[in-house]
């Protein structure tokens, strides 16, 4: 009879024991969740909650379209200077919020070999054209009737940018609206080498 009383106890504080550390691991692993979000929300607020490129490394794809004057445009046009190709359309909202930091950027930075290249996803030139105009862009649109440019880079999210390097090499990718914080940290350093 004792030692059956002995080994429920031992049984019931081994359980005990299970209990205590089965609870400080779930409570652990709650402080730990708190803290990263807590940290995630830190970072969005301290970084503007913008959207940051994807370095990457590929040749820029062949792209040859028209320009709003019905011209025959080309990236390959544009090799030996940095380019920011950035697929749009004038439904987009992100796309049109983006767009006066764009046109600043470019203006900023066209002295130095800069351009960039709106490249818009398959609407009626007229649109596209009013568009442009009312926002008083400063960089080439090009018109895509049949998406190529979005086939291209493979992304159909709109928007998204890539920056072509001067040796014709695409180094950056961003999905969604570029900030001016973004440009200056990432493009800015490209203009300086």
């Amino acid at each position: 009879m004792a030692k059956t009383k002995r080994r429920r106890r031992a049984q019931r504080n081994r359980y005990l024991a299970l209990l205590l550390i089965g609870s400080g691991l779930v409570i652990s692993a709650l402080v730990l969740t708190l803290i990263l979000i807590r940290r995630d929300a830190v970072a969005n607020e301290t970084s503007g909650n913008f959207v940051v490129p994807a370095t990457v490394s590929f040749p820029a794809p062949e792209i040859s379209l028209t320009d709003l004057d019905g011209n025959a445009v080309s990236l390959a046009d544009y090799h030996g200077q940095v380019v920011l190709v950035n697929n749009w359309a004038t439904w987009c909202p992100p796309c049109r919020a983006e767009m006066p930091v764009l046109d600043a950027f470019h203006d900023e930075h066209a002295s130095q070999g800069f351009s960039i290249i709106a490249v818009d996803a398959g609407e009626p030139a007229a649109d596209v054209r009013r568009f442009a105009e009312s926002m008083e862009l400063s960089f080439p649109v090009w018109l895509d009737p049949e998406m190529t440019a979005i086939r291209a880079f493979r992304n159909d999210g709109l928007p998204s940018s890539y920056v072509v390097d001067a040796d014709g090499k695409v180094v950056l990718a961003w999905n969604g609206a570029i900030s001016r914080e973004m440009l200056e940290q990432y493009v800015t350093p490209l203009l300086e080498n």
